[in-house]
């Protein structure tokens, strides 16, 4: 398996089959460590659910996949505890009545409480404080949230703050359990210009630091991105990434392919439902 630095990616006519039709189907990219993965698509095409596929969170219907050399969906436990979820509509939300600070200590909180070792468990309280304290501030830092600068400072809720903020706030927490893959949905939804360029130079920067980022994108993936497109057309992926090069062809379900309202909240939600999950 690989270091907690970075999980490499692999599929192979990857496939998920939900009670309407095909989530998404023909997947198939590689992506080395440390690599930068947008996945690209049309609104129903089924993103998320390939986003929640390749971190364990669903159970593929046809092919093979591969998250820091765990194969999915046998080994898809342990892909859980090495791939944290940024934002994620309907799975991994922030709360918008909770501040920022409570936030932080409630994911420090069950970080501890569930990945730490006994032995950390039974550290004195003042050690624990200052090791939950150094996670949070170095989450923040590679997040490039600075609470002192909200309105509120840590105190600010998470209904006021602005859409990058938030995002920013949801990789930090998915940031303090150290995971070697990060995925992101949405990751430049409802932002400006200038805005969506902030986001992809964050996750670009978790990848240069040897984190795996895998994010959903609407807009056009950057350039030195491993991209993937599911609906029709192929994937490509640029020389300067180190990642072998890819070709995706995924096709959709006649009633997919005819209901162009479909999003892809339904989509994730009917996968859900198939495989078991809520």
């Amino acid at each position: 398996m690989d270091s907690l630095h970075g999980a490499a990616v692999t599929a192979g006519n990857l496939g998920l089959k939900g009670p309407h039709g095909w989530a998404f189907r023909e997947v198939s990219f590689s992506a080395g460590p440390g690599s930068l993965i947008a996945v690209e698509g049309p609104s129903g095409s089924g993103r998320t659910c390939l986003l929640l596929t390749l971190t364990g969170r669903m159970r593929p219907s046809e092919g093979h996949a591969e998250t820091g050399g765990l194969r999915l969906p046998r080994r898809a436990a342990a892909v859980r505890r090495i791939a944290a979820l940024g934002p994620v509509p309907g799975v991994s939300e922030l709360d918008p009545a909770l501040t920022v600070a409570e936030h932080l200590r409630e994911r420090a909180l069950l970080q501890r409480r569930y990945d730490g070792s006994l032995r950390a468990l039974l550290r004195p309280r003042r050690e624990r404080a200052a090791s939950a304290g150094a996670r949070i501030d170095a989450a923040l830092d590679a997040a490039g949230l600075d609470p002192a600068t909200l309105p509120k400072a840590e105190r600010t809720r998470v209904r006021d703050l602005e859409r990058l903020e938030a995002l920013r706030l949801s990789v930090a927490l998915a940031l303090i359990g150290r995971p070697a893959l990060i995925a992101v949905d949405d990751a430049d939804l409802k932002l400006s210009d200038a805005e969506r360029a902030e986001a992809w130079e964050l996750l670009r920067s978790l990848a240069a630091d040897g984190t795996t980022v895998l994010a959903v994108c609407s807009g056009p993936a950057p350039a030195d991105a491993v991209t993937v497109r599911t609906g029709a057309g192929t994937t490509e992926s640029t020389a300067d990434t180190g990642t072998t090069s890819t070709s995706t062809s995924t096709s959709t379900s006649t009633s997919t392919t005819n209901n162009s309202t479909d999003t892809d909240d339904e989509g994730t939600a009917d996968a859900l439902a198939a495989t078991g999950r809520s």
